[in-house]
C-alpha cells in the first residue's frame, strides 16, 4: 500500500445514465479525471425543498488528483442537471502503488 493523501475519490449522483455518461466524457477528456465508473441503480431518499424524495440515479465514482479538485467541480458545475448536485470528495489513506501512479500521471499518457 502507499500513501494518497494527492488522490481522491469524488462522488456525485447524475438523474439517468445519459447524464452521467456526458459528466464522465467530459472529465476524461478534459484530464480533470483518470477514470469514473458509473454505477446504475442507485435510490437517493433525501428532503428538498421540503417534501422527502424518492429518486433513481447513477452514481459517478471519479477518481482525479486533490490538486484538480476546484477543476473537476467547476465542470461538474457547468455540466450538471441539478440545481444541486453532489459532489464529495473523499481523501484516500492508502492504495494499490501502481493504481495511484496511475491516477497521478494520467494527464501525461497519449
Amino acid at each position: 500500500m502507499a500513501n494518497s493523501d494527492d488522490v481522491q475519490i469524488v462522488l456525485c449522483t447524475a438523474p439517468d445514465m445519459d447524464s452521467a455518461r456526458r459528466l464522465a466524457s467530459h472529465l476524461v477528456e478534459y484530464r480533470l479525471a483518470a477514470c469514473v465508473n458509473l454505477l446504475a441503480g442507485v435510490e437517493s431518499v433525501y428532503r428538498w425543498k421540503g417534501a422527502i424524495q424518492h429518486d433513481a440515479e447513477t452514481m459517478l465514482v471519479i477518481k482525479a488528483r486533490a490538486a484538480d479538485y476546484s477543476r473537476v467541480e467547476a465542470a461538474i458545475r457547468e455540466k450538471h442537471p441539478y440545481e444541486l448536485p453532489e459532489i464529495i470528495a473523499v481523501s484516500l489513506s492508502n492504495g494499490s502503488p501502481e493504481y495511484l501512479d496511475w491516477i497521478r500521471n494520467h494527464n501525461e499518457e497519449k
